[in-house]
């Protein structure tokens, strides 16, 4: 199931976050305050996954920019990235709004889920994270949203 955040919620999905990032080192660098990070100057909203009642994965949108997106290890092959994707998708298209994000060029299966999902790689770019470590980093824009009117 995936549901907006409530901010009961975030204990658990700091639980998760901590699994993800000894799994597979997301976020690069831990933040010292894992609650803070998953809750961004200028969020719009955030959403989880449950399965069994337990939260066990997360995303964010904060005005264009999809971001915090995460699914626990032992949750994933069941879709839910894909979903909590889509639950961005749908919310930022009813605001007008064409979502955007980016990710390590290093993260192959966020890359996977983007392009099967249809996102559009924009940009390449390399960026500073903390003393001069350059990370490269992909831009994707998500695809056009589908016309009511079928003129696609």
């Amino acid at each position: 199931m995936i549901r907006r955040r409530n901010d009961s919620d975030l204990d658990a999905c700091v639980a998760v976050l901590a699994e993800v990032h000894t799994h597979s080192g997301y976020p690069h660098h831990w933040p010292a305050d894992p609650a803070r990070w998953l809750t961004p100057d200028g969020l719009t909203a955030a959403w989880v996954a449950e399965a069994d009642g337990a939260v066990v994965g997360h995303v964010t949108l904060c005005g264009r920019e999809v971001s915090r997106l995460y699914v626990g290890p032992a949750a994933r092959g069941r879709g839910l990235g894909g979903r909590l994707l889509r639950g961005v998708e749908q919310e930022a298209a009813a605001r007008g709004l064409r979502p955007l994000l980016e990710v390590k060029t290093t993260d192959t299966a966020a890359i996977a889920l983007y392009e099967r999902l249809g996102w559009l790689r924009r940009a390449t770019a390399r960026q500073e994270w903390g003393t001069g470590e350059v990370v490269e980093v992909y831009h994707y824009e998500a695809p056009a949203p589908e016309r009511v009117d079928g003129r696609g």
